[in-house]
């Protein structure tokens, strides 16, 4: 991962009002230009240029599961000493708004994308990353919100705590009602016919 902390300058230049309409992030591969009002930054915005292959985005399911693994991570390091506490809460805090859905259209990376799923990893850190800083407290998408972990386990845990909780809230009371409706039919339905054997 090659982020470094955002270093952000508005630009004012397109624009005819005071208000800027994208800023200038620098990380360590360069500058690049980010909507102003975007949660996520650098490596998220090169992903977006890099990948415009179709358009879709990643499922609601998924972005929800990453913001619970960051929101679980980040409480596990604090928990081992490894990050300070009020850091950890604001993560968790960042990582729980992700999760409900409320930051849905900062995550605009390509379904399409590198095969660890490592711009989707970095797009979380970002959003993350931004939700939780203060002006009296800086929260880094790699150093704390990425603590620890990488997109080769980030991304399959996402895609497994996702998996599971479309099984439990979906999958599960789908066929629940399925098979009280099978119970509660007409006796009728229950002759089923099947074709003879072939002799």
């Amino acid at each position: 991962m090659l982020a470094h902390a955002p270093d952000m300058e508005p630009d004012m230049a397109d624009t005819p009002s005071s208000r800027p309409r994208e800023r200038i992030e620098r990380d360590s591969m360069g500058e690049l230009r980010v909507p102003a009002d975007a949660l996520y930054g650098a490596q998220t915005q090169r992903a977006v240029d890099n990948f415009p292959i179709s358009g879709l985005r990643m499922p609601r399911g998924f972005i929800r599961a990453l913001g619970l693994v960051k929101g679980a991570v980040a409480e596990a390091n604090a928990s081992l000493g490894h990050l300070p506490r009020d850091t950890a809460r604001a993560i968790a805090r960042a990582g729980a708004e992700v999760a409900a859905g409320t930051h849905d259209d900062h995550f605009p990376v390509d379904v399409f994308q590198t095969g660890s799923g490592t711009s989707s990893n970095m797009n979380a850190n970002e959003v993350i990353a931004r939700l939780a800083s203060t002006k009296r407290r800086t929260v880094h998408p790699n150093d704390h919100v990425n603590l620890g972990q990488s997109s080769n386990d980030v991304v399959p845990t996402a895609i497994q705590v996702a998996a599971c909780l479309a099984a439990h809230e979906d999958l599960l009371p789908a066929l629940k009602k399925l098979r009280k409706a099978i119970d509660s039919a007409p006796s009728g339905w229950t002759r089923w016919s099947r074709p003879a054997a072939p002799t």
